[in-house]
């Protein structure tokens, strides 16, 4: 009985410790609300219509540059879902000097291998995301970044 009370109390605890993991993942994959980190209070997610989507949206189009390969360059469209027309006002105003700069270095660094296929595409809109909301203000926030067109070619 000695040596099985070490297998008993692990299995106990694994159980227990999985239930919790359960019932706090669970809840948050069922629920319609969020948990906001900082507050620890209940957030609505809110959809928002396809006019309100375009109010938040701003484009910038046809951004060229060659790639990491010496040889390569891109041409990108860009569309970026801010959380408000007030951070989009502001966002259009910084575009040109300090969102495609970012954009600029973002694509120097990339091979075209890292840009190939969807997950290429998912990295560097992660990647703009990552490193566009420093630049916003505190209360402002860059929501998504998708990519609208997309032409890679040899120089």
């Amino acid at each position: 009985m000695k040596k099985m009370m070490p297998w008993l109390v692990t299995i106990l605890l694994s159980i227990v410790l999985i239930g919790v993991v359960a019932y706090f993942i669970g809840g948050k994959l069922l629920g319609d609300t969020a948990t906001d980190a900082s507050t620890n209070k209940e957030v609505e997610v809110k959809h928002l219509t396809a006019d309100e989507r375009v109010e938040v949206t701003s484009e910038l189009k046809e951004f060229k540059r060659n790639l990491k390969d010496s040889n390569k360059v891109v041409v990108v469209s860009f569309a970026f879902q801010l959380d408000s027309k007030k951070t989009k006002e502001d966002f259009d105003k910084i575009i040109e000097i300090e969102v495609k700069p970012i954009i600029n270095r973002a694509l120097a660094d990339m091979t075209a291998e890292e840009l190939n296929g969807s997950k290429g595409e998912d990295l560097l809109e992660s990647k703009l995301l990552n490193e566009i909301n420093p630049i916003l203000d505190k209360k402002q926030k860059l929501v998504k970044v998708e990519i609208t067109a997309f032409i890679m070619t040899n120089i």
